[in-house]
């Protein structure tokens, strides 16, 4: 871990710092992710529906593995390094709901039909009867835009922090926000679809809509870069990484379980999971 107890304090505040342009590249790669889903959505005529539910497990697991594994364990040793044993556990314990009730807040704002995360099939493109309703989303596409911010921010801020704290274990979060925002990108493809006829437009604009991960890592870390310093790194790291494990297993039980269950069968959606939290576990172990 780079956040160590036994480093010097300005040696782990540079470390930090030397990692930012890491961080930053492995959110802009999830972000973008969802033009995956888009070009899928562009050039493909049928959902893969199995080979999307192994994934979205997949990236459950990885996800679920390594909030409670590495992150929440992680952000609990940085307070108990500042505070006393007991006081850091139980902060980062009520932390870990903080962050939960965070992104079930943000979850309960958005209405169903602006979530992105709503299973969406590229069969709909082809569905006629419900142009009517996707014309009236694309009305509301300023809305809809910053509905796809405010719910994207918290997984951008997730990659972005653990990336910060340990580049290694940013890059399997990486990959899991980026299988997670595939279906995503075809989610806002097909109603932008409906509202234009043009798969391009629903491609760049879907495209375009995973900025808001990038986008919400950089304004997150500008949010708390006026609180960290060499003395209190370890506080606010605590404080961050605890919140985002909180995050980070709602998205996996809200959103990637039920969404893998929707797509294909519950079998397969579990076989993902459990490959997600064996493939996590042993590159924790290696590296």
């Amino acid at each position: 871990m780079v956040v160590g107890f036994d480093n010097n304090k300005d040696e782990i505040y540079m470390d930090w710092n030397n990692h930012l342009m890491i961080a930053f590249g492995l959110t802009l790669f999830a972000g973008l992710s969802t033009g995956i889903g888009s070009l899928i959505a562009l050039v493909s005529k049928h959902t893969n529906t199995k080979l999307l539910s192994v994934a979205l497990g997949f990236s459950a697991g990885v996800m679920i593995y390594v909030s409670f594994m590495e992150i929440l364990p992680e952000g609990i040793a940085s307070l108990q390094h500042h505070y006393t044993e007991k006081q850091g556990e139980i902060m980062g314990v009520v932390l870990f709901f903080v962050g939960i009730g965070i992104i079930a807040l943000i979850d309960k704002l958005i209405p169903s039909f602006e979530n992105p995360h709503e299973v969406k099939k590229i069969e709909e493109m082809e569905d006629a009867s419900k142009a009517k309703d996707f014309r009236k989303l694309y009305r509301m596409g300023i809305m809809t835009a910053l509905a796809v911010g405010i719910h994207n921010f918290p997984e951008g801020m997730a990659t972005f922090i653990s990336s910060l704290s340990d580049p290694s274990m940013g890059v399997a979060i990486a990959v899991a926000i980026a299988i997670h925002n595939i279906p995503e990108g075809i989610a806002v493809s097909v109603p932008i679809y409906y509202a234009t006829k043009s798969r391009k437009k629903a491609f760049w604009l879907s495209f375009s809509s995973g900025l808001a991960e990038p986008i919400g890592a950089i304004i997150g870390y500008l949010l708390i870069l006026p609180f960290v310093t060499p003395e209190n790194l370890e506080v606010v790291m605590g404080v961050v990484l605890s919140a985002i494990a909180g995050v980070m297993v709602f998205i996996s039980f809200d959103e990637l379980l039920p969404t893998a269950e929707e797509y294909g069968e519950h079998h397969l959606s579990v076989y993902g999971l459990i490959s997600g939290m064996g493939v996590m576990a042993l590159s924790l172990m290696l590296f």
